[in-house]
């Protein structure tokens, strides 16, 4: 005769913790040209705020609303609109510029088997309506993505009214609790992202190295995690 008893038994529970450590009054905007691991920090985040997710190149100089959050215009829902955050509300938005190297990003989101991401290119803002090929940028010698512009409009300090805090793509996945503690969110190791990659082929390596040179040095000199305040206010933070 079966033990219909065992068949009842509770299956043991996952080790995850009971506590919800979601503040609905917190909000981070993560920023990004893509490519970037934008699309993962923003899903872990998720776990303790409201997170949206920017690809607007252009940071205003007074924290604003993204897409058609509070606002009358049909702003895209990846941008800022206009209507600027009230001062005494400032404190419950962190915005997150995240970057990688750049030939990196070119070949996970800008370039396909068929040609150029064109809606991405314009949803980054890029010129030519994102009408950019991999084999414009290697005719021209040019960042015609503007990568360099979009990296140094979040990484430069300017007369805004918020701090940017600026991190390194390939050192987050092993400095999760710094990360965390820079963040002021637990440190809770069950919910840590998992790094995922999308499959790649590279091709003009030689080429698109000297055109990014630049902006690759720059990135390699950065530290994890760079604190760009406004200029008025205190210096640039590396921590």
């Amino acid at each position: 005769m079966i033990n219909m008893n065992f068949l009842n038994l509770e299956r043991p529970k996952p080790n995850v913790p009971n506590i919800s450590y979601f503040n609905k009054n917190m909000n981070y905007y993560i920023c990004s040209s893509g490519g970037c691991g934008s699309t993962i920090l923003s899903k872990y985040l998720s776990n303790f705020g409201n997170v949206y997710h920017i690809h607007d190149r252009y940071p205003p100089d007074k924290l604003c609303y993204v897409g058609k959050e509070n606002t009358n215009d049909d702003v895209y829902s990846e941008w800022f609109n206009t209507t600027e955050i009230k001062e005494d509300k400032l404190s419950k938005y962190k915005v997150i510029f995240i970057y990688r190297n750049p030939i990196d990003v070119i070949f996970s989101r800008f370039v396909q088997p068929s040609g150029p991401n064109t809606t991405h290119l314009q949803h980054i803002k890029c010129k030519f309506n994102g009408l950019i090929g991999l084999g414009d940028i290697i005719q021209t010698g040019l960042d015609l993505y503007g990568l360099q512009e979009f990296y140094d409009n979040y990484t430069i300090g300017k007369k805004r009214n918020y701090p940017i805090y600026c991190i390194k793509y390939e050192n987050l996945f092993n400095n999760m609790s710094y990360f965390n503690n820079i963040m002021e969110i637990p440190d809770i190791k069950l919910l840590y992202p998992v790094k995922q990659e999308r499959i790649k082929r590279y091709s003009y390596l030689k080429e698109l190295n000297i055109i990014y040179n630049e902006l690759i040095n720059k990135m390699r000199n950065m530290p994890f995690i760079k604190i760009v305040n406004p200029i008025e206010s205190n210096d640039d933070n590396d921590v």
